[in-house]
């Protein structure tokens, strides 16, 4: 038989996974009778769970906000991976600034067991990270704003600067944050135009809710939307490059963020690359490593036989000495 603790821990993890449980189907997952069901629930809610319950053949339990913080209970396994998390939103810049996670981390470290203390100070001496982007980064506040307007569809008022440094004020229903990698969008339904928007949450002022949710219809993929709008920017200089690979294996090797693509035929795809000049172009399309065909423009092509005979010539010469 698992102890009182243990079974307390097994049941607030049930609740969190559906919206609602029955007793009945907590005492049969739980292998406990439904007078231990009931037992627990109140226990846990003088531990402070938010435990609400509806009456009645269809009623049941389901967690809520609390008015207290209840105790965080963990387990080895749940403990390290809390801990590699932050450490990891820490060293990565995720959230802009890393005081947040690095607080939150010290404050979970002298509460650890020593064990999971020596199993993140061995990943300390053998993990290395590349230097992060030093661009614009998002405060974890307007980060959490944006969460939390999202999740509520509430209708908002939006400060935002754009790319050239001009304030606006926009009037939007908030759907999704998207993360790339390198920075967080925020995708919204701009209201005055009708249309759905892609804004880099690191350019949000200011973030105003009104109070007011909306029903959104039909909204659209947002990880997809963003795609498409990175890969939109204006670029002085585009080439059009046939890649010997259907569409699934094109898009691993030029992500949607960079280029458009469109199948040809089964076994090839057109990718449609943006860059600044033709150089830069040329060091990209290189950096793929695989077999591909310039079909415009020129200047790109020509920038990418004369790069690869440097490189042919080169090599020749060396090997000859």
């Amino acid at each position: 038989m698992i102890s009182t603790s243990a079974r307390l821990l097994r049941l607030v993890s049930l609740l969190s996974t559906r919206p609602m449980w029955t007793c009945r189907e907590l005492a049969e997952r739980m292998a406990i009778t439904d007078r231990t069901v009931r037992r627990d629930i109140a226990r846990l809610r003088e531990l402070g769970y938010g435990i609400e319950s509806d009456p009645g053949p269809w009623g049941g339990y389901r967690l809520s906000g609390g008015t207290r913080v209840p105790p965080l209970i963990l387990d080895d396994e749940e403990a390290f991976a809390v801990a590699v998390a932050l450490r990891e939103t820490a060293l990565s810049g995720v959230l802009g600034s890393d005081q947040a996670a690095l607080s939150a981390l010290l404050k979970l470290r002298q509460v650890l067991p020593p064990r999971i203390a020596d199993r993140l100070g061995e990943m300390d001496a053998t993990f290395v990270h590349t230097p992060r982007s030093e661009g614009r980064q998002i405060s974890p506040g307007v980060l959490l704003e944006l969460a939390t307007i999202c999740r509520r569809g509430e209708r908002t008022r939006l400060s935002y600067r754009d790319h050239a440094g001009k304030d606006t004020v926009r009037d939007v229903v908030p759907y999704r944050l998207v993360h790339t990698g390198r920075r967080w969008y925020f995708v919204a339904q701009d209201i005055a135009r009708k249309q759905w928007r892609t804004f880099r949450a690191d350019r949000v002022v200011q973030v105003q809710p009104t109070g007011r949710t909306v029903a959104l219809v039909d909204p659209p993929d947002p990880a997809l939307l963003v795609s498409r709008s990175i890969a939109g920017v204006v670029y002085p200089l585009y080439a059009t490059v046939r890649l010997a690979h259907p569409m699934d294996q094109a898009l691993r090797l030029v992500p949607p963020t960079i280029g458009t693509h469109r199948p040809d035929g089964p076994d090839a795809t057109i990718v449609e690359i943006g860059g600044n000049d033709a150089d830069q172009l040329v060091t990209y399309l290189l950096s793929l490593g695989t077999t591909l065909r310039v079909l415009s423009p020129d200047p790109v092509r020509e920038a990418l036989l004369r790069r690869t005979r440097n490189l042919f010539e080169d090599n020749r010469d060396r090997q000859s000495r």
